[in-house]
This record gives structure tokens, C-alpha cells and sequence, in this order.
């Protein structure tokens, strides 16, 4: 009985979840002067739609939201591979070697990811514009390469690693580069690409520094693109809505596929 309840009671918070996503999706295939015409008294009708339009979809093509969009997975996919490959040799160096501070380093590390980012971006941006990074996709990605929860993550990961492996692959030759690239990345593939999840949805839903760094229409990117769409007269409510499901689509069609990996990098973080 208890067990049947708590189903019960799981399916009902699911729902509850899922109803303002069916109804933001269902908006999107309406046209935008239909949108709020259902939600008083709420009915089947609000969150179905029996005549969708694609309307929606294919005016994003000519609005500034289609070049976001492409602004933001290239954005995005750099800062997952620059990132991998600075995360993974700074988790390497403190999994790998002894030295003095090494747990000064990474207290600070822990640190660094406990600190909102929005609440560095001000000062931060300021640099930025003192070295001419604004307006450009390096300023953009250079915040987001250096993740800690990537590094923490990593380095527990890589701590589980037997030490036996590094001592044979050295007896073999193998310099430190070489235990890194032969033995610690092929063993690390979740971690990887559980590290690399969290660096590509950092990058994809931040909105405070691409809209400090990213201001022209070349650079601008999804989510400000979508905040642009709400103007100071009017606002196309189907549009916004088509364009708040193609952005939350795209990471969510990356997350169900490295779900797996994602999980197997988490439960293992705390192994050793």
C-alpha cells in the first residue's frame, strides 16, 4: 500500500512538471494572439492543440534567434573541448603527483564553484573590455574552460585509478604525458563525458555574460536572442514559445543521450 502510494503520489508531482511544458510547447504551435485565449477557465483546450501551425517555427528562420542559435552550439561545443582538455590536466596534476598546497589548490578549486558566476561577471567584464574580448566568441568561451565542478569531478575520478597502472606504464617509458594520454583518459571516458555535460549546459543557459560580453547581432547568443523577443509594445508569445523549445530541446536531446555516462561520473566521484 505504502509503495502504491508513493507511485501515486510520484506520477502526480510528474505531472505537475509536465503540464507547463506540454503547455509551452502547445503555444508554440499556435499563433501568437491565441495564446492566453484557453487558460480562463482552464480545459483540455489549453494544453492540446487539434489545428498546430508551424508558423512559429519557420518565422525563427528570419528572426535574430535562428543565428543565435548557431552562435550558441558553437560557443558552446568550444568550451566543451578547450575545457576538457584545461579541466582534465588540472584534475590530472592534483590526482597524480604530491606537492606542498596541493590541498590548498584544491579547497580552492571546490571553492571557486561554490562562488555564483553572476556574481563575478560585473568586475569580470570589465577586464574583458579592457582587453578588447568583447563582441568576440573568445570572450565568450574563455569564462566557462576553467569549471571546477569539472575539475572536482574529474579528480575524484581519476583518483580511483590504480596506482599499480601508472607504476607499470612508467616502468614501460611512459613520461607523465604518456600516463595521462594512454591510461588515465581511456579509463576516464564517463568522467569525461560527465564533465564535459556540465561545461556544455554552463555554457548554454548562461545569460548574464553573454549579455555583458555578446552584444552585437554577430555574437549574440540563444537566451538573449529569446529575451530580445519580447519587445516594449508588442510581443509575438508564439515566437517566444517556439523559441524556448528549440533551446531547451537541443540540450535536453544531448542530455538523454549521455545520461548514462553522466550518472556513472557522479556516482563515482566519491569513491576514493
Amino acid at each position: 500500500m505504502k509503495r502504491v502510494s508513493l507511485s501515486v503520489l510520484g506520477g502526480a508531482v510528474g505531472i505537475l512538471f509536465f503540464l507547463p511544458l506540454l503547455w509551452v510547447v502547445t503555444n508554440s504551435l499556435r499563433p501568437g494572439s491565441e495564446t492566453f485565449a484557453n487558460l480562463s477557465p482552464l480545459s483540455w483546450q489549453t494544453f492540446l492543440e487539434l489545428r498546430p501551425t508551424l508558423t512559429n517555427y519557420s518565422a525563427l528562420l528570419d528572426s535574430p534567434i535562428g543565428r543565435a542559435t548557431l552562435n550558441s552550439i558553437l560557443v558552446s561545443a568550444a568550451t566543451v573541448v578547450i575545457g576538457l582538455a584545461v579541466c582534465a590536466t588540472a584534475a590530472f596534476g592534483l590526482a597524480a603527483f604530491q606537492f606542498r598546497g596541493r590541498g590548498l589548490v584544491f579547497g580552492i578549486v571546490v571553492l571557486s564553484f561554490l562562488v555564483p558566476f553572476d556574481a563575478i561577471a560585473i568586475p569580470l567584464s570589465t577586464m574583458f573590455r579592457d582587453w578588447q574580448l568583447t563582441n568576440t566568441f573568445a570572450g565568450l568561451v574563455l569564462p566557462g574552460i576553467g569549471n571546477g565542478m569539472a575539475i572536482f569531478l574529474l579528480r575524484q575520478f581519476f583518483l580511483g585509478i590504480p596506482a599499480e597502472l601508472v607504476e607499470a606504464g612508467r616502468l614501460d617509458g611512459l613520461g607523465w604525458f604518456g600516463v595521462f594520454r594512454w591510461i588515465y583518459l581511456p579509463l576516464s571516458k564517463p568522467a569525461l563525458i560527465g564533465a564535459g555535460l556540465m561545461l556544455f549546459l554552463f555554457q548554454w543557459q548562461a545569460y548574464v555574460w553573454p549579455l555583458l560580453i555578446g552584444t552585437d547581432a554577430e555574437h549574440i547568443l540563444g537566451p538573449v536572442a529569446l529575451s530580445n523577443l519580447q519587445g516594449q509594445n508588442f510581443t509575438d508569445y508564439g515566437l517566444v514559445f517556439a523559441g524556448a523549445v528549440v533551446l531547451t530541446v537541443i540540450p535536453l536531446v544531448v542530455i538523454a543521450g549521455f545520461q548514462r555516462y553522466f550518472v556513472q561520473s557522479v556516482s563515482s566521484t566519491g569513491l576514493k
